[in-house]
């Protein structure tokens, strides 16, 4: 992989990890454009690499509000910090279960699949054109209703299903105020991320052997600096409820890859 290739892979990830059009998705997209020429453990160690940085830049855009959660977690007494954590854990448990049982299934299904990438684009547009014409009444996130966007997360493992679309689409779909949704649905990622990660490694562990460290290093810098302006643009756009045009754009992209896929026979 050269590097040009890993920053524009860098680009996408840190795009889509946080606008509503699949990372998973994308990233199987440019592969395929750009010619996966990596090997398991390669690809597996590349993608751990951008999935750290989309991860550490979301950390770096809510510091406020993780410094605030871990300062009220040092409090004896039960606080909105507790509490949040609470709902943080059990949005975690759907994702956790279905990683665990699943990881072979779901692993087989990142290999270049372009019609069910194109299939799971138009679900997502489905989910984020509704939550945009949707009026519900507004509701507090309970343990429910986080048990229940963790259900969606878990989901949208299926490469194709954007993650940050599908749980805030399904947030703001529950009732639950559109700005709350965003911030509930970028930090309860965090955890599963690195938990992910951390899995991934005792699994495989790391061979940096044959693989260019600089490619690693401009493949993370671009995640990262992509991701953050991505978080703070998903943000503005979820409280105008602009997330219509994006469900456009996965109409026509999942249209387009599904003709390709089939007109070349993959």
């Amino acid at each position: 992989m050269d590097y040009l290739e890993s920053i524009l892979l860098g680009i996408v990830q840190g795009l889509t990890e946080f606008l509503p059009i699949s990372s998973s998705g994308h990233l199987e997209i440019s592969k395929v454009i750009l010619g996966n020429n990596l090997s398991n453990k390669e690809s597996l160690l590349f993608t751990i690499v951008l999935h750290s940085a989309t991860a550490f830049s979301t950390i770096f855009y809510f510091k406020k509000d993780l410094l605030d959660i871990f300062s009220g977690l040092l409090n004896k007494n039960y606080n909105k910090s507790h509490h949040f954590s609470v709902l943080i854990i059990i949005s975690m448990i759907p994702a956790v279960l279905v990683g665990l049982i699943f990881e072979d299934k779901i692993n087989s299904l990142f290999d270049g699949n372009l019609i069910l990438v194109g299939c799971m684009l138009y679900i997502t547009a489905i989910l984020l054109f509704t939550s945009d014409f949707l009026k519900l009444k507004k509701k507090e996130i309970n343990f429910k209703n986080s048990f229940l966007i963790g259900l969606v997360q878990a989901i949208a493992i299926l490469p194709g299903i954007s993650r940050s679309g599908a749980t805030i689409a399904s947030a703001i779909i529950i009732g639950i105020d559109r700005e709350k949704a965003a911030r509930f649905s970028f930090i309860m990622v965090i955890p599963i991320i690195f938990g992910s990660m951390i899995k991934s490694l005792l699994d495989h562990g790391l061979n940096f052997e044959n693989f260019d460290t600089i490619s690693l290093l401009l493949g993370f810098i671009s995640a990262f600096i992509t991701g953050l302006f991505a978080c703070k643009w998903m943000i503005l756009l979820v409280k105008k409820s602009k997330l219509y045009f994006f469900s456009i754009y996965c109409l026509i992209v999942g249209s387009i890859i599904i003709f390709y896929s089939l007109y070349n026979g993959l």
